[in-house]
């Protein structure tokens, strides 16, 4: 897969940028032999978190124990046996935990696989995955690291993230952390490490990535997405926060131009006419995609507000109005249309 490829997934990918700090720990301590055996991957979404864990992954699997001095750096070629099985999911001594797809969905999966088909990457991106980590997709951590590596090596599980697990899932892999056996290495990626069970955090080794700079959100912009325009990533630098996820996913929906259309609203102020307000909130509930960028872009526009204005509690207000009304839209299941009237009209009158 071309690394500037729309679809370069963490597991694939060659190319990171920004953690070079983060990079140089976890290899100073494999050369002097005193790696943790669970580290913690944490900062905002988008920056290479899982990406890095990818990176730390198929290092482990693939250095050789007995030359430890001969590496500066954490690179594995694509071409070798141990980049290609991880990106098939088929390395022996790596396992991944995520969460599954529905029931309803998986079935699909099977059924195309019985038929003799294979889903494309469109239709599984299609599919719905479940809220949560199930508790027995953890139990099978116990049952991998209980066998022999294959060549009496490292064994390396990957939970990606951490986050999206229940109480009974985040304890079930308490106990594996409380434990852990030899050469087994834990990689959990988290977004909001201090969401996470006290006794997790203090358990693990930290990486704590901070977010890309924007010249390097601008870089990576220009490798992935090559037709863009200068004045279009700049513009999307500055509503990204530093984090090249979000900045791709902005690019593909054109989230400049519902930024912009907020932006003017919120100009406009109590004049903004009714029709582009309506115009602007149909256009956000098109699919749940459209309203979950919107809600993202309203909370961003808010928060970049909050730092310029002179009116920051009355702008604090109308943020925890919006937070409020989206939590209380999704939870209820209200009408999300016009929970995004209610909160525009709420910016354009302050």
């Amino acid at each position: 897969m071309p690394e500037n490829s729309a679809a370069v997934t963490p597991r694939d990918n060659t190319f990171l940028i920004g953690h070079e700090e983060a990079e140089k720990l976890f290899l100073q301590c494999w050369k002097n032999n005193s790696l943790h055996n669970s580290w913690l991957i944490s900062g905002i979404e988008g920056i290479g978190k899982a990406t890095l864990a990818y990176r730390l992954a198929r290092f482990i699997l693939h250095a050789d124990d007995s030359r430890r001095d001969a590496y500066d750096k954490l690179d594995v070629a694509p071409d070798t046996q141990t980049f290609r099985l991880i990106s098939n999911n088929a390395h022996p001594d790596f396992k991944v935990i995520e969460r599954d797809y529905t029931d309803t969905d998986r079935k699909k999966i099977i059924k195309a696989i019985k038929d003799g088909g294979q889903m494309s990457r469109e239709e599984l991106d299609g599919l719905k995955k479940s809220a949560f980590i199930r508790i027995d997709d953890v139990r099978t951590i116990n049952e991998f690291l209980s066998r022999r590596s294959s060549q009496d090596g490292w064994r390396v599980v990957l939970i990606d993230s951490i986050d999206d697990m229940n109480n009974a899932s985040a304890n079930a892999v308490l106990k594996i952390l409380e434990e852990p056996p030899h050469k087994a290495l834990m990689l959990l990626v988290s977004h909001n490490p201090g969401r996470l069970l006290p006794t997790i955090r203090s358990r693990c080794a930290k990486l704590e990535l901070k977010p890309l700079a924007d010249v390097q959100v601008a870089s990576l912009l220009r490798r992935y997405r090559p037709e863009m325009t200068e004045a279009q990533i700049k513009k999307i630098v500055t509503i990204a926060s530093g984090s090249i996820g979000k900045a791709l996913n902005y690019a593909d929906n054109d989230a400049v131009s519902l930024y912009d259309d907020l932006c003017a609203l919120a100009g406009a102020g109590s004049s903004a006419r009714i029709s582009d307000v309506l115009d602007f909130c149909g256009n956000a509930v098109a699919d749940e995609g459209s309203y979950e960028l919107s809600k993202e872009l309203i909370l961003k526009f808010l928060s970049e507000k909050i730092k310029n204005t002179s009116r920051v509690a009355e702008t604090a207000d109308i943020w925890e109005y919006a937070v409020r009304t989206f939590s209380e839209t999704e939870g209820l299941n209200l009408d999300k249309k016009q929970a995004l009237i209610n909160i525009v009209n709420h910016i354009c009158r302050g």
